[in-house]
């Protein structure tokens, strides 16, 4: 037998020459078809792929490999290599589960897997791929599974700490300081959820709005005043003839309810505070009195932008001139911004796009004969009268015949039900000692509370805060805003107030 394989062309003949001349890899020398040389010649082809083949083509037989990391990559592809060229390649690999729940195809068949690698690629995109975070959630899903859990795995604490509840709040903040600037103490206890109502209150000195606020927020009646989230007049600050309140406060309870304290409107004790004490008036104003009228509208326009329910509070029915402050409130509230932001027009440009809110009328420290019916109804068309210019919604809204406070009243009993709602005065001492004299010598009589003519204080708080509550939350502008997004766009609104032409304009005129 000759050495040669080219010597003896019959003994192979033409097509096995071409055979092995195509199983040649390029740029290899030839070799012998017998002796040593026949055996190198049909060698395992994993062997000369180690040594002779250039990475690139290696790299394309690994299709199993695409989930492992890269470290575990490069140290598996020689066992790799070689069970891909003697068995079936895809049998045993589960990690390719992982990878078509990330959406990708799933494994190839035998004669297809030279078309999936590209898909890999060799090189840092593939890297890229394969340290993707999709482990945290394929761990997530298959929990209880048996799955190690990665380095990257969602931290349980951050998980749970999404899933308690909001930060309570314990006394309220300020909103608006003393000096009338704006304060962010209040943001830290907004979240990104648009399911809100915000309650605001005005009204004169020693109404008890702060009382009001604080019942409306959940506080007991039979608490102490000190540990109202809203401060209370203490007796020094009542024989003062002071104000506990100034600028605004804020408070928000865990059922995101937003409630606004403020300080009392064309108050004596905040002019008596500027005269006696020689602050600095702002240039554009020259006597202090206009200065605080302008503060007490600033905060009632204030109020109708940024609020869905307005509580007007007073404590004797009634005051002409707190009606005539309410109208000029209005006549001077900012306009609401427009879907394209444009606010240069007049307050009022826009009729059908404004925004008023619901105004409710509570007579606080009502007395006895406040709650006869005929004086209710005389109080209701006051009401309506004095008000029937203003768009502000103070009809329809709230009710005291829905409360059954009244058994023997229809609503048609009255013509035009305002939202209008009456507390008694707030006087535990009182009732009790109400009830003591009721006993007298009977013994029966002292299982009977003392007639009053109303129901207690204490089942009126709890009917007037879930009508409050359940007021309409209309939209306040043009998107529907979350509570984080309302603080920034009632920032605005008051910057804005303060520099409003039109409150500037009204002030040289009272001057």
């Amino acid at each position: 037998m000759s050495e040669s394989g080219h010597s003896q062309p019959g003994m192979y003949g033409p097509g096995r020459r071409r055979r092995r001349r195509r199983d040649r890899e390029p740029g290899m020398p030839g070799q012998n078809l017998s002796g040593p040389g026949r055996e190198r010649e049909y060698m395992p082809r994993e062997r000369r792929d180690e040594s002779e083949e250039p990475p690139g083509l290696v790299l394309q037989k690994t299709p199993i490999i695409l989930a492992k990391p890269p470290g575990e990559r490069l140290q598996s592809k020689p066992s790799q290599s070689s069970a891909a060229a003697s068995g079936p390649p895809l049998e045993k690999p589960i990690v390719l589960i992982k990878a078509r729940e990330e959406g990708k195809a799933g494994p190839p068949p035998d004669g297809a897997s030279a078309v999936a690698p590209p898909a890999a690629g060799s090189g840092p995109k593939a890297e890229k791929e394969g340290q993707r975070p999709t482990q945290p959630v394929y761990q997530i899903q298959n929990r209880g599974m048996g799955s190690a859990a990665p380095s990257s795995s969602v931290d349980p604490v951050i998980g749970q700490a999404k899933l308690l509840p909001p930060e309570k709040m314990k006394h309220s903040l300020k909103l608006v300081d003393d000096q009338m600037n704006w304060c962010d103490s209040a943001m830290e206890y907004l979240r990104d959820q648009t399911d809100m109502l915000v309650v605001g209150v005005i009204g004169l000195q020693g109404t008890g709005k702060s009382t009001v606020m604080s019942l409306l927020s959940a506080s007991a009646p039979e608490e102490d005043p000190r540990a109202y989230v809203f401060r209370a007049q203490s007796q020094e600050i009542k024989e003062r003839a002071g104000n506990q309140t100034c600028g605004i406060d804020f408070f928000i309870t865990q059922e995101r309810v937003i409630f606004l304290d403020t300080q009392p409107i064309l108050s004596p004790s905040v002019l008596d505070h500027l005269i006696n004490n020689d602050r600095k008036l702002p240039p554009e104003y020259n006597l202090p009195h206009t200065y605080v009228e302008m503060q007490s509208l600033q905060i009632a326009a204030f109020l109708y932008t940024v609020c869905h329910v307005v509580v007007v509070v007073q404590d004797w029915f009634t005051d002409l001139s707190l009606y005539r402050f309410l109208q000029t409130a209005e006549m001077l509230k900012p306009s609401t911004p427009s879907a394209s932001h444009d606010s240069s027009g007049p307050p009022g440009s826009e009729e059908g796009s404004e925004y008023y809110p619901h105004l409710v009328f509570l007579q606080n420290k009502a007395k006895r004969d406040e709650f006869f019916p005929r004086n209710l109804k005389k109080m209701h068309m006051v009401i309506d009268r004095l008000m029937m210019h203003s768009h502000l919604k103070f009809k329809g809204t709230l009710s005291m015949l829905d409360c059954n406070i009244f058994p023997g009243l229809e609503r048609p009993y009255l013509d035009t039900e305002v939202n209008l709602f009456l507390l008694p005065v707030l006087d535990s001492e009182g009732e009790d000692a109400l009830t003591r004299a009721g006993s007298g010598t009977a013994p029966l009589f002292s299982l009977l509370p003392g007639y009053r003519g109303h129901p207690s204080f204490s089942s009126l708080v709890a009917k007037l805060r879930s009508q409050v509550l359940a007021m309409p939350r209309c939209q306040l502008s043009h998107t529907i805003l979350t509570e984080k997004n309302w603080f920034h766009y009632a920032a605005r609104i008051w910057d804005g107030v303060k520099k409003s032409s039109a409150l500037s304009e009204y002030s040289r005129l009272l001057s």
